[in-house]
């Protein structure tokens, strides 16, 4: 009796209630019984987002171009540069810019370019013993760190020759080494056009003043940027001094010319700096490329031919942009990205991506991370596209369905409801045969 009015309820509410989670189950769609992506990823795709929404032909437009939110520092106002850009190296994100796209002589910032173009192509370790018609064709008043005809060179000395000294000579023979001037000058076109970097035009590898010979502000962020990813870049581009073969198996020193890095000459060294490269011809004036690193933050500031009249403009200009930047990083939002265009969807494909949700659409179109495992921490105003990848498998339901739970609980009931009802009629045949009630006769 007693058994028999505990169980039965029992079993009657199990079954009931495995049959309203299986109706509810049925009639909720898919996005509510999905797990949703985290408030951290949606807002990471958001800011993904923000940054692929902004017009690409903003940064050609003349003037100074910044989305400042409220909290934001003032953009310098204090830099006399005919172009220059601020860039977080590891997004790509624009974060402000004057003139960004126009286009001006880059002096020897060019060999950014070359250098990103040419060290791919030459192995490390690759010993070469230089010849007169290597150097032949060096401009007038080109820059030289001392490369001697008939010495053997380890390709590590010529780079180190090229990053330091901005030595023409050593990008002579480099170039010899590559197939040839014509040949390199190819390549760094093809690999410019690869980048996105639409502003340059290479006449002379090297940087030395040729007619038609231009880039942007834009265009160095690009290569520097593109460069730092490369470790040997990185390591030759960060180096302060070297020792340089010379002749009778003698060395002689090398300071790198870019004086934000070493502080010499009354310019105060910037922490943090890890390159890039400086420039100067009397036709470019003063150009650099400077990157600077602090916490988990790199930052690429291009200052082109400073009208200020100081002597070192150059290097004080990217100092104020440098610390603009890192001031105001988390509160502006981007006003382009270094990232080359991505090409469009074909038409059946743009349909998929149409069809997903928005988080997906927004980190679909941040692209893959080309960080190379690098994982900075997203801020607002900048588009992270490691973390915007990660967004992606949120509308994949890469993680366990939503179904999961109710469906596994739906299946303990079912097992279980058995398993009662055994127990049941078992407590039935222990009682009086003749009552098929099971109640004791009195």
């Amino acid at each position: 009796m007693i058994i028999r009015r505990i169980l039965r309820p029992a079993f009657a509410g199990s079954v009931a209630l495995t049959t309203g989670l299986a109706g509810l189950l049925a009639l909720l769609p898919p996005s509510v019984s999905t797990p949703t992506a985290t408030a951290a990823t949606t807002a990471t795709a958001a800011t993904a987002a923000t940054a692929v929404r902004a017009d690409p032909s903003l940064l050609y437009r003349p003037g100074t171009h910044v989305r400042a939110t409220s909290g934001a520092p003032a953009p310098p106002k204090d830099v006399s540069a005919l172009s220059w850009v601020v860039a977080d190296a590891g997004t790509g994100a624009v974060l402000a810019a004057r003139n960004a796209h126009r286009a001006l002589p880059p002096a020897s910032t060019l060999k950014t370019l070359f250098a990103v173009t040419v060290l791919p192509r030459i192995p490390a370790g690759v010993r070469h013993r230089v010849t007169e018609a290597d150097l032949a064709g060096i401009g007038d008043g080109s820059s030289m760190v001392g490369v001697a005809p008939g010495l053997t060179y380890d390709v590590a000395d010529l780079w180190r020759g090229v990053f330091l000294s901005s030595g023409n000579d050593a990008v002579r023979v480099l170039a010899r080494m590559n197939g040839g001037w014509k040949s390199t000058i190819t390549h760094m076109q093809a690999k410019a056009k690869e980048l996105g970097a639409k502003d340059t035009r290479v006449v002379s590898p090297d940087g030395y003043d040729e007619p038609g010979q231009v880039s942007s502000a834009y265009d160095l962020a690009v290569f520097g940027r593109a460069g730092l990813k490369l470790p040997a870049f990185a390591e030759y581009c960060a180096t302060v001094e070297a020792r340089f073969p010379g002749r009778a198996g003698k060395t002689f020193g090398i300071l790198n010319t870019n004086k934000l890095l070493t502080g010499a000459d009354g310019v105060r060294r910037y922490p943090g700096l890890i390159g890039v490269k400086n420039g100067y011809t009397s036709h470019a004036g003063n150009t650099l490329v400077a990157a600077a690193r602090r916490g988990d933050r790199t930052l690429l500031a291009t200052v082109m031919n400073p009208q200020s009249g100081a002597s070192r403009a150059v290097y004080e200009e990217a100092r104020t942009l440098l610390d603009w930047g890192f001031a105001a990083a988390p509160a502006v939002t981007p006003v382009g990205s270094l990232e080359p265009p991505r090409p469009p969807n074909p038409p059946r494909r743009a349909a998929e991506v149409e069809k997903q949700g928005p988080v997906a659409r927004a980190a679909r179109a941040a692209g893959p991370d080309a960080d190379a495992g690098r994982a900075d921490t997203v801020r607002p105003g900048a588009v992270h596209r490691s973390a915007a990848s990660a967004a992606e498998p949120a509308d994949r339901a890469s993680g366990p369905s939503g179904y999961v739970v109710p469906i596994a609980f739906i299946g303990a009931t079912c097992l279980a409801a058995p398993a009662l009802l055994l127990l049941w009629r078992a407590a039935r045949r222990r009682r009086d045969p003749a009552d098929p009630d099971g109640i004791p006769l009195p």
